[in-house]
């Protein structure tokens, strides 16, 4: 049975004994496994960790690595995170003090500095970061089904890299539906930022054949995309996965428009 609290819930599914999903307003925001902190069944968090983990790997002589959450919900990637690198510091951000609050009493998250949940909004939030500050920024920012437009710009974009250490990466998770007009415009963002970009999904999904998620990265690394290990432990999930990169995203991109902050208005 659900566990109300609010606008917030707890499903537990009699096939899934371990497992739980977050829902938000009545929309699944996390599902973690309270046995193994490394199961993530939600298909874009399992892409991301795909690259995360081989982002991480590449900076095996960091003391601490660092990565920032923006959108926490139930804090499953950070939760994954800390079990296979406990000596990561993470930062997630929610905009739902309660959401927030809830969840640390729920999980078994870890503690600061190991894992600090700051209430509030992305994009103030990211701006209080120090330049050079994460390894790793993951963006997973959601107002119903939709991302909001202000953490999709690229004065948005530009402050995630300037947050970046040099070789760091940035995730993003974009919802979308056909003909992925949304996704197509965040990567023409992303490439007017950072020198690599990849997008990821589930081949039908970049085909624009259904509402998804699809998976955004960026970063200045040349190597990090374009690895063939990524590509094929991708294609080796229980969903199998493309990312596309050079030539295929350009096509994917086609003529998206990049995304700015809208002018600010007239002063009286």
């Amino acid at each position: 049975m659900p566990i109300p609290t609010g606008t917030v819930e707890l499903v537990r599914e009699p096939d899934d004994p371990d497992g739980v999903t977050v829902l938000v307003n009545g929309v699944p925001s996390s599902h973690l496994d309270l046995a193994d902190p490394t199961r993530l069944l939600f298909e874009y968090m399992q892409q991301m960790s795909v690259v995360l983990e081989h982002s991480l790997a590449r900076g095996d002589g960091l003391p601490r690595p660092t990565v920032v959450h923006l959108g926490a919900a139930g804090c499953a990637l950070a939760r994954a995170v800390h079990a296979r690198h406990p000596d990561a510091r993470q930062v997630a951000v929610e905009i739902d003090p309660t959401l927030a609050e809830f969840v640390r009493g729920w999980f078994d998250l870890p503690r600061a500095p190991g894992l600090r949940i700051r209430a509030g909004d992305a994009r103030a939030q990211l701006a209080t970061l120090a330049d050079a500050s994460a390894d790793i920024v993951v963006r997973d920012v959601f107002a119903g089904d939709r991302t909001p437009e202000h953490v999709t710009t690229t004065a948005f974009t530009a402050d995630v890299a300037r947050v970046l250490r040099p070789g760091g990466l940035y995730l993003a998770n974009c919802a979308d539906r056909p003909p992925l007009t949304l996704a197509r415009a965040e990567a023409a963002t992303l490439a007017a930022t950072f020198a690599h970009v990849a997008v990821i999904a589930e081949p039908g999904q970049l085909r624009g054949r259904r509402y998804g998620n699809l998976v955004l990265a960026g970063t200045d690394d040349p190597d990090l995309l374009d690895q063939a290990a990524v590509a094929r432990e991708l294609r080796s999930l229980p969903v199998p996965a493309r990312i596309l990169t050079g030539d295929e995203l350009r096509a994917f991109v086609g003529r998206a428009p990049v995304l700015h902050d809208p002018p600010p208005p007239d002063a009286a």
